[in-house]
Order: C-alpha cells, then structure tokens, then sequence
C-alpha cells in the first residue's frame, strides 16, 4: 500500500518533485566540484614538495648559514695566466657548497637514531660557477709628429715630438656558466636528491660506486649541453663518466648534475661534510613529535617538514588552492544549506495544498505517524533522484576541469635562514638550492573519490530528511475537520 501510494503521489506532481530534486541536485554538485577541485589542489602542491623533497622524504634538517664577518666576506674568486703572448683558452670552476652551513656526517647517524625516524641519509650540494675563455693582448704603439715610430726623422733633419704609446686591440672573452651538483648517497637512493627522478637512458648509481667518477645528469641539463650516457663532463679538473639521464617524475629538476657523495666532498673540499640531511619517518602521522625530537636532542639543526615548505608557495596555485578550500566550500555550504531550506519550504507548500487529501485520510483511520511516514517517503525518493543528479552534474563538471586541465604556476620561496632555509633542500636544491624566484607549471586535475560519492549520497538523503521532517510535522497536525473546511 505503501509503494503504491507513493509511486501514484510522486506520478501525479512530477513538476513539483523535479524542482526539489534539481534544487538539492545544484547544491550537491558544487559540493562534488569543490571537493574534486579542492583534492587536484592538494595533488598539485604535492607535486610541487616532490620535486624539492624526493618522494618518501618526510623532513630535512638543515643548519642555517651564519652571517659572514667584515674579513671573511668574500665573492667566487678566479685565477688565470695572462702573461702568454699567445692567445690561449683557459678555464676554471669555483666550487662552493650551496644552502645551510655544512653538518658534520655524523650527526646522520644521530638523526637516525631518534625514535620516529624510520631513515636518514645525509647530501651535499654545490654549485659550481665555470668560467672559460681568452685573452688577446693588445699592441702598444707610439707616434711622433703625427706619424708613426717607424718612419723616423721629420723634415729638416731634426725629429718630432713623440706622444705616449697607446694599446691598440686586445682584450677578453670569456663564458660564465653556473649549475647545481648534488652529492648522493649511492647505497640508499629510494631517500634523497634522486628519489623524485626516473632514469630514462643508462643506469644510475651502484652500492660499489662510493667514490667512483662517475655521474647522472638531469634530463634538462643533458638536452642543454648535448650530454648523454657514455659522456664526459669535466668539473674542477676532474672527469666524471655520465652513466645515466635522470628525468624527473613530477616537476622540473633542481640539480643538474648527481655525483656520489664522497666525489662532491672531495671536489668541495668538505670531507666527511653535508649539506643536508633527508628523514623519513616510521609514522606519517608523528611527522610533528619526531621534529621535535630531532630540533631537542640535536641543537643548532633547522628541521623542515613538507607542511612548513607548503607554506612557501606562492603563485596561481596557492590563490587557487587558497579559493578552493576557504570561498569554495564555504560558497558549497550555502549553496547547499539554501537548496535544502528550498526543499523544504517546497514540500511543506505542498502539503499545505494537499489538506483535503490528508484530512481525508485521517478521517479513514491513518494516524499521525503514517502520514508523515508517507511524506517523509516521497520526500526521500525526491533527494535520492536529486543525489543522481548532482552526482551526475559533479563528475561532468570534474571531467571537464580534468580535461581542460588548466595550469597553474607555484612559486617556490625561501622559508627563511641566513642563506640556509632549508639550506640545500630537498630533491637536490630545495629553497635553499635554487633561487627564491624559481617558478614551476602544474596542470590541474579534479579527481572525484569514493569519499565524495559517499558524502553526495549523504547530503541527499539528508535533504529528503530535512524536508520531509518539515512537510511530514505539517501534515501530521492536519486534522479530519481541516478537509472538510476545504470543500468549497
């Protein structure tokens, strides 16, 4: 009886159970787009932490860069041989470390210690300014009278004056060059510079290579200089074999070159030296107390989650994501909370209309309770066909955000420190390892989760409650003598 009711009501004021059903269908679409929109967003900064920190790296501990007194404050220096009267190319590198101030290899083992570390390995970044060229030495030459040196005596027996001798030509030609080294920790790459990067021609380091001359450029930095597996690449001197092409998996590298750890000491001269230390905790969850250890039992140490460089980023994606998460779910909120009160205020006009059936009713023996039920009912199939719909309107709207895939920019800024911030941070550079202006491009996505889906189906059923709770409450207090009043 219940069913049947139900179906012949539903049937006869289709109109009316569209319009709640759109109304709840709107306002649980733009929940479904704010929350797919909202979660690309937080893909996309992910993306953005990958490429500084490597995937599995949790935190980083850093030391920052104490400020340089008035004797030791010193600009990159370059000696060159310029006494050759042949023009000859000549060339050298200045190899610096780059971010905090150098850590001790020990305080690696430290870190590992502390409990809620899961793994620590310890990087060295350098930055290494190449300059090459050549001198060409000038000519002096002098004249007397106007005329050169070489034509001798001026008319009259006598000579002339003799001006001072001037340098003709010559000069200086030179290229400046400047690119980022990471030194790796070989034996446990799946932590650190390398982790975010796939090699995608050649091989990558091996446990033996501790100290071997051997190198892994990035896959930017190789399209530039022409390198590829199997190349030389001189550094200070050195000749290091490239044996593979890194390319990195989320955004654009950081490091140009990769080398093993102890060939980026020696070539800073920074033995048992790094820059920084990469961690990864046993739990995701205690990211929080297992910095706190760390900055307790290890002083003098700037420990840096993913949390604290999130807040580093600027650009598009941060107005964005900063849209979506504040005016987008609170726009979602009322929406929502409007096209229930809509619902609502529908269905209990509607029942207002429907007095003589109610009265009628009642006066057949239905109680209180079954009217309402009944409303109740029909209410609820309205918000269930109003939940198809929204959810149906929010995946289109998701797909098409997805398809356009529009790109947005995050700007990668310092989290402060005297030069050390992060100091040689994550992925090989980290803020510290790149310049604050560094900008990257992510193309933006709305994935749409089971979670979603369930809250869509949640609001409308919610919806169907709300306003069946306010049409059945009308109804029930409807009396047998209402439908009687209503006979014209």
């Amino acid at each position: 009886m219940f069913g049947i009711y139900l179906k012949r009501e539903l049937g006869r004021r289709k109109k009316a159970a569209l319009v709640v059903a759109l109304g709840l269908a709107l306002g649980i679409a733009l929940v479904i787009t704010v929350n797919s929109v909202s979660a690309g967003m937080t893909q996309a900064q992910d993306k953005v932490l990958q490429s500084l920190y490597g995937l599995g790296t949790d935190m980083t501990v850093t030391k920052a860069r104490t400020a340089p007194t008035a004797n030791s404050s010193r600009g990159p220096a370059f000696e060159f041989d310029a006494s050759s009267d042949e023009d000859e190319e000549q060339s050298s590198d200045r190899v610096m470390t780059q971010g905090g101030q150098a850590l001790k290899s020990s305080l690696v083992a430290q870190v590992a210690e502390q409990k809620g570390v899961a793994a620590a390995i310890g990087a060295l970044t350098l930055n290494v300014t190449k300059v090459d060229g050549s001198f060409t030495q000038g000519k002096a030459e002098s004249s007397t009278g106007g005329q050169s040196q070489g034509q001798g005596m001026a008319p009259g027996g006598g000579t002339g004056s003799t001006a001072a001798p001037r340098v003709q030509g010559g000069g200086a030609s030179f290229d400046v060059n400047s690119y980022s080294v990471a030194g790796v920790d070989v034996t446990d790459q799946d932590l650190g510079p390398l982790a975010g990067s796939k090699i995608t021609s050649g091989t990558t380091f091996t446990a033996a290579q501790t100290d071997a001359a051997v190198a892994v450029v990035s896959a930017s930095y190789a399209k530039e200089k022409s390198y590829k597996a199997g190349s030389a690449i001189t550094i200070s001197g050195t000749e290091y074999k490239v044996i593979g092409i890194a390319t990195p998996e989320s955004s654009e590298s950081t490091t140009d070159v990769y080398l093993p750890l102890k060939q980026a000491q020696t070539l800073a001269d920074a033995a048992d030296q790094v820059t920084t230390i990469y961690v990864k905790a046993t739990d995701s969850q205690q990211i929080d107390s297992v910095k706190a250890a760390i900055q307790k039992n290890i002083s003098g140490t700037t420990v840096t989650t993913s949390a604290d460089l999130a807040e580093t980023v600027s650009g598009s994606l941060s107005t964005a994501s900063n849209l979506a998460t504040s005016v987008g779910r609170w726009l979602s909120i009322a929406v929502l909370a409007a096209a229930f009160l809509v619902a609502a205020l529908l269905t209990s006009s509607a029942v207002s209309r429907r007095v003589r059936e109610f009265g009628t009713l009642k006066a057949l023996g239905w109680p209180s309770r079954r009217v309402t039920r009944q409303v109740v009912g029909e209410s609820m199939v309205n918000g269930l066909l109003g939940g198809a719909l929204g959810i149906a309107l929010g995946l289109a709207a998701a797909y098409t955000v997805t398809a356009i895939s529009p790109t947005l920019t995050a700007r990668l800024g310092n989290t402060g420190g005297a030069g050390g911030g992060m100091g040689g941070g994550p992925g090989g550079g980290g803020p510290g390892g790149q310049s604050a202006g560094s900008t990257l491009e992510i193309a933006l996505s709305a994935p749409v989760s089971l979670t979603t889906i369930a809250l869509a189906v949640g609001l409308a059923v919610a919806g169907g409650l709300v306003a069946g709770a306010m049409g059945g409450w009308r109804a029930s207090r409807m009396r047998p003598a209402d439908a009687l009043r209503s006979v014209s």
